[in-house]
């Protein structure tokens, strides 16, 4: 028990608002990085009107962006600089931003393999009918 306390105590914001979550099933808005409303009306922005959004969903994905916003600000920090410019903020989302294009890479790859996979299903019909005796 005093273990359990003490992990409690060791939390960040973001963590204890993670553990609300799974208990309760929304956070505290104190307890959360940005306003409830900002990152519900952008989610908005993009989903199809009428469509609603569970309040664990609207609180997870607001841990979510506080999660990469530190993320994103660690690696910035990491410049021995007294400043942050547009360049290290440029370095430091560099690998989220090429996740779109290992996507789609994936998606041709897979057509091509898919394209290979229907001229050998021809090669091996065409040596059926030839060679079979």
């Amino acid at each position: 028990m005093a273990e359990e306390h003490k992990k409690k105590m060791e939390e960040t914001p973001q963590e204890e608002a993670v553990a609300g979550s799974e208990e309760e099933g929304t956070i505290e808005e104190s307890k959360l990085p940005f306003p409830r409303a900002t990152v519900t009306n952008m989610m908005r922005q993009y989903l199809d009107e009428g469509k609603q959004i569970k309040g664990v969903v609207k609180d997870e994905m607001n841990i979510w962006l506080g999660k990469m916003v530190e993320r994103i600000a660690k690696k910035m920090n990491a410049h021995p600089y007294s400043y942050v410019d547009y360049q290290m903020f440029k370095e430091a989302v560099e690998p989220y931003e090429k996740i779109q294009d290992v996507e789609l890479e994936k998606e041709h790859i897979i057509k091509q393999l898919e394209a290979v996979k229907s001229q050998c299903d021809v090669l091996i019909r065409e040596v059926d009918r030839k060679f079979t005796l």
